[in-house]
């Protein structure tokens, strides 16, 4: 069986560039909605801030599997949730559902639209669109494993739902190391 795949967001890199954005509604050609969403968060508990890349998920357990009327989602041996718009009649039940705004409803289509993380490209043995265009390397697809010591799951103010066990994984952002400006008896001012 293939690994769970999930996106892997390096909060110490992410500029805010919107480079992914702009791939992956060039690579799907969007006319609408965007699958993926740069936002800033401001995280007082961590005292951290900075930029995150969002798309779906890919949830372990999927909420907008649940509530498809239609069955249009399915959940793909590599852990891909995969919308098949074909046979979606647009009722909006997954855009309610996902507690991460995922799904999106696009009304030229009259359907909803999501981020399938590139699977056409992954077959090729290709990066997803939003990964390989990232300048700064802070967005990666990542084999998930046992093991994750090294990822955070949930930064703080950042809207989550463990219920749905999202397959994202954060890299916090290092504090920065403040230096102050103090004068010696001199009354020169230096590093301290």
């Amino acid at each position: 069986m293939n690994k769970q795949k999930g996106f892997l967001i390096n909060l110490d890199k992410c500029i805010g560039c919107k480079g992914c954005e702009m791939a992956c509604q060039n690579e799907h050609r969007l006319l609408e909605k965007r699958r993926r969403k740069i936002t800033g968060f401001d995280d007082r508990q961590r005292d951290v801030s900075g930029f995150i890349s969002m798309a779906c998920n890919h949830c372990e357990s999927p909420a907008c599997i649940a509530v498809c009327p239609k069955h249009c989602f399915k959940k793909r041996r590599n852990g891909i949730v995969f919308h098949d718009a074909l046979h979606c009649s647009g009722c909006k039940s997954c855009v309610g559902a996902c507690p991460f705004g995922a799904p999106k409803y696009i009304t030229i289509t009259g359907k909803v639209d999501k981020c399938n993380m590139c699977a056409e490209r992954l077959e090729h043995g290709l990066q997803p669109a939003c990964t390989s265009s990232c300048i700064t390397g802070a967005l990666s697809l990542i084999n998930l494993s046992a093991n994750e010591n090294m990822y955070c799951r949930l930064p703080a103010n950042i809207k989550m739902a463990q219920f749905t066990k999202p397959s994202v994984r954060f890299i916090l952002p290092n504090k920065p190391k403040q230096y102050w400006l103090k004068a010696d008896k001199s009354g020169e001012e230096g590093l301290t």
